[in-house]
């Protein structure tokens, strides 16, 4: 029973460390610039977020403070939600 426990203990710590890193993250910034149409919003900071398919803006306008939930896909920063942020 104790030969499998360190082999057990190593396979789900190596699992808890991948899940961790899919965890979606939080950014927030000022919109730079968007593009309802190819789905992108790109904050001041240059970095740019791909909006999901059947995004509903809530009134976004350029200038505006925005909190962007994501994940890193390969290379794209896929959003799965944004909200206006309150000063």
């Amino acid at each position: 029973m104790r030969a499998f426990m360190l082999p057990a203990a190593i396979v789900l710590s190596l699992g808890a460390g991948s899940i961790a890193m899919a965890a979606p993250t939080t950014t927030d910034g000022v919109i730079k610039s968007l593009d309802m149409k190819t789905h992108t919003i790109t904050l001041a900071d240059g970095t740019a977020y791909m909006l999901p398919k059947g995004f509903k803006d809530p009134g976004l306008k350029v200038g505006e403070k925005v909190a962007v939930v994501w994940e890193l896909k390969g290379k794209v920063h896929e959003a799965s939600a944004v909200s206006m942020v309150k000063s």
